[in-house]
Order: C-alpha cells, then structure tokens, then sequence
C-alpha cells in the first residue's frame, strides 16, 4: 500500500490553500530518490487570485509606516534565528547540499532580513531649501505595486529572501514563485514570515513551471519582476517582461575564473580553491569554475588534484561530507555528459569523478570532484556553464593574457585573483570586465548593504538584489517642487515665463 505524502500549498490573502490543479510534480530527496512531498503546478485562476489579492493589500500597506514594516522583520529574523536547523535540514533533504553548507544558505538570506529591518534610512529622499525664491525642492520614495519573484532550485533559501523582504519592507507587496523542485524550505521560511506578522495579501506564493512565469511576466498588475536562474530562462523573462512594460532584474548563468599568480600564498590559495570549485557540488552560480595559472603557478596542478580528490562525496546528512549529490538524476545525465564531451575534445581528464559510489546511498545522484587541464576557450565545458563539481584549468604567461583571457568570455558573474602583490591585485581589479570581483577571496558575493553587481552576460538590468541598488528597483522617484505664500503677501504680476526667480 503507498504511503500518503503531503502536499506544498499555496500562499493566497494569507491564507495556506491546496491548489485545485490537475498537474503535480514530485519532489525527491537527491541523496536516496524518495519522494518526500508533491508540488502543484497552480492554475491561471490561481495567479489571478494570487496577485488580486496582492494589489488590494497594497493599498493599505503602502501607507504602512516604515517603524512598522521595520519591526515585523526584527521579528522575523529572530523566527528564522531559532528555527535554523529545522530550516537546514529540511533544506538538505530537498535539495542534497550539505547540512552545514544549508546552514550558510539560509544564514545569507537572513543577512537581508537583517537588512531590510533598517530599510528606513534608505528609503530616505533628498532635500534642498529655497532652490529659487521661495521655493523648496525635495524627493520621496515611493513603493510601485505588487512585484513577483521568480527563484532557482541551488539556494531556495537565500535567493527567496534576497527579494521578498525589501521589496515588503519598501512598502510594495509580493508574489513569490519557488523552484518547483525544492520549495519545502521556502515554504517555511514564508510560514515564519506570516507568524511575524506580515499581514494578509501582502505576501503570496504560487507554484509552476513555464506557464506560471509567463503568467506572471504578462500579467498587468504586476509592475516588477526579480528573477535568479539559468541564461535562456533569465533571457526570456528579461524581455517577455520587459516588453508587458514591468522593470525587470535577471541574474544569470555565469563562467567565473579564478586567476593565480606564482606569488599567491599556495596553502590558502589552493585550499580556498577546493572549496569554490567543488562545495555544494558545484551547484552555485558564483562558484569557481575556471582556473587560470598564471606563469610557475601552472605547477601546483597536481596538489590541487590530490587535494580535491580527498574530497568526502556523500549525503548531505552524513558527517564529514564535502560534497553532496546533484540535485536531480537529470542533472547528473547532463554533468556527466558534458565531462565526456571535454574527453572528446581533447582536454586532458586529470581526476574524473564519475565513477564515484557512495554506500547506502545507491540511487542517488553523485559525481565526485573532476579536474581538466589543458582547456581552451573554444572547448564545450569552457563556454558552457556545467553547474556540477567539475574545474577547467587553463594557463597563462602573463596577468595581462590572463585578464584579456576573462574578458574574452561572454559571462561577469564574478572573478578572483590570489595573489601577494599590491599593484597586481589593482591591476586586475582595474582593467577586469567582470562585476564582483575578490582578492584572495573566491567567491566575492557581497553582504547586504552592497548590491549584487553580476555583469554582461551574467545580469539583464540596470539593478541588483539587495543592497542600495534593489532599493531603487523597488521603489520610484517623485520630485516635489512646492511654493507657499504668506497669507497677507501682495499678488504679484502674471509671469508667463519659465523662470521661478
């Protein structure tokens, strides 16, 4: 007899609803395959619901004051603070990723809850006194409607609450559309966001696949959309989007390179790099992927292998796992295929992580860290981004071939270079065409408080996630230029001129 396994509801006027549609999907643990819960894929009727009740709830929220939004997501974090390992695991279990790489996943998330608790001072406009006679000048920031994000599988806990907490706490009002394969910790992480006392409407949640975003890319109430994910999909709601007259932000796909000098400190270097390239499986859109050698580093190629290939590959729950499945067997497939397409090519397969078996876990969609040297950028696992545990090394002679190597590649998600050398590390910095770039860092994801400035090939849209930046998307400019006049003051003369002196 088969076992019931629950339902992921909708999020509608506040309220938790089992959608009334005929299409589900499973969801499945990544490590054994077993169904943990189904998702549905909500109806047109549903979005219409669903964004209804968002623009009714904007026109009282709207008017909220900010002391008020600012101390449900005081509340908020402090929900998310005491519930972290209830969060993790569930987050593990959907997804694969490592329970302590999950910790770090909803962690960064919390950091804009964080953030969006001090909104108001960045909703602060601009003031100048008696720009002409009498007259002031001053600017508001102002909530725009009802907005709509759209969220990847490889962090539904972050990149969730990248978007729905400032664009609540600027005063607009959200629709949220999780990733149909992982949306149980997100689910959660709304439910602690209605316990903190964000007010019915405000905050929605449907499910789908591709009818739902283009439901939402269409729909007329809908006045932004955010979106994190892969470069066709970004790609099409970019200008789907766009052309329905929404303000639109995609992050994309990305090829981020990590350039090492001979100079560079070679314990932490390589430590940092094995870390980048191969944690949370390689399922990170900021994670190192290409490595350039530049010059005599060329020769530390075989204790990065030997490091990588020390590597624990295992569930997510298991202790001491480094590294833990791919998301879906799909995935895998698409990995593994593309490994030997690089074989084929001619790039030499130093550590090949294909074969790898994991005890007690036979189902589950693995593949161990894998090392290509002698990659060109003409080569299929350069130009593509393969978003599984596998690094391309190429060489240099030099920083500046290195630096016209990385600009020549279509993506500017995000860059590094380790290095000991001040002019060189302000030499990069200077002349690399990449957004985010980190010194002796890796990955050089920003806190809060900066914005998320992916680039190219990477980003469609002039605004970034969080941060100053995503304060702008969220909100508009208005631009009041006033003149009072004292009761008792004479009428001047009829002035048909332009000119307020």
């Amino acid at each position: 007899m088969s076992t019931q396994v629950p339902s992921v509801k909708l999020l509608i006027d506040g309220e938790f609803v089992e959608s009334k549609t005929s299409e589900w999907r499973d969801i499945t643990n990544p490590a054994t395959q077993e169904v943990l819960a189904r998702v549905p894929f909500a109806t047109t009727e549903e979005l219409e619901a669903a964004v209804s009740a968002a623009n009714e709830a904007f026109k009282s929220w709207r008017k909220t004051p900010i002391g008020v939004r600012s101390r449900i997501f005081l509340k908020y974090q402090q929900l998310i603070r005491e519930n972290m390992k209830e969060l993790a695991a569930t987050l593990t279990a959907e997804q694969g990723k490592t329970l302590p790489d999950a910790e770090g996943d909803v962690f960064r998330g919390l950091e804009v809850v964080e953030h969006a608790a001090s909104v108001g001072t960045l909703q602060m406009g601009e003031y100048a006194n008696n720009v002409a006679g009498d007259v002031d000048t001053y600017t508001l920031r102002q909530p725009i409607g009802v907005c709509a994000g759209i969220t990847p599988f490889n962090f539904p806990a972050m990149i969730p609450l990248w978007m729905f907490p400032m664009a609540i706490a600027t005063g607009n009002t959200f629709v949220l559309k999780p990733s149909e394969r992982d949306p149980m910790v997100t689910m959660r992480l709304v439910e602690l966001a209605v316990e903190a006392g964000i007010p019915r409407g405000v905050l929605n949640v449907v499910h789908g696949g591709p009818d739902m975003v283009n439901g939402i890319c269409d729909h007329p109430d809908i006045k932004a959309v955010s979106f994190v994910g892969s470069t066709p999909v970004g790609t099409h709601v970019y200008n789907r989007a766009s052309e329905a007259g929404k303000r639109v932000q995609c992050m994309m796909g990305a090829k981020n390179h990590a350039v090492v000098m001979p100079d560079a400190n070679k314990e932490q270097t390589l430590n940092a790099l094995v870390g980048s390239c191969f944690g949370a499986a390689g399922q990170r859109c900021m994670a190192v992927s290409a490595l350039v050698l530049v010059g005599e580093a060329r020769n530390w190629l075989p204790e990065l292998a030997r490091r990588a290939e020390k590597l624990n590959v295992n569930a997510g729950t298991e202790d001491g796992t480094d590294i833990g499945p791919l998301i879906t067997p799909q995935a895998l497939e698409r990995v593994t295929g593309l490994v030997q397409q690089g074989v084929s090519e001619g790039a030499k397969l130093v550590l090949d992580g294909r074969d790898v078996s994991v005890r007690g876990y036979e189902k589950g969609s693995f593949i161990g860290p894998t090392l290509f040297s002698g990659v060109t950028p003409d080569m299929a696992i350069y130009r593509e981004e393969i978003f599984g545990p596998v690094l391309c090394v190429l060489e240099a002679e030099t920083l500046d071939e290195a630096i016209d190597l990385v600009n020549a590649n279509p993506n500017g998600n995000g860059t590094a270079i380790f290095t000991r050398s001040g002019a060189a590390a302000h030499r990069f910095q200077e002349h690399i065409d990449v957004g985010q770039v980190g010194i002796n860092v890796p990955i050089p994801v920003p806190v809060p408080y900066f914005s998320f400035t992916g680039s190219r090939g990477s980003k469609l849209g002039d605004l970034g996630p969080y941060g100053k930046q995503v304060v702008q998307f969220y909100t508009q400019t208005k631009t009041v230029t006033s003149r009072w006049f004292d009761e008792d003051e004479q009428v001047g003369s009829v002035n048909t001129t332009i000119n307020l002196r």
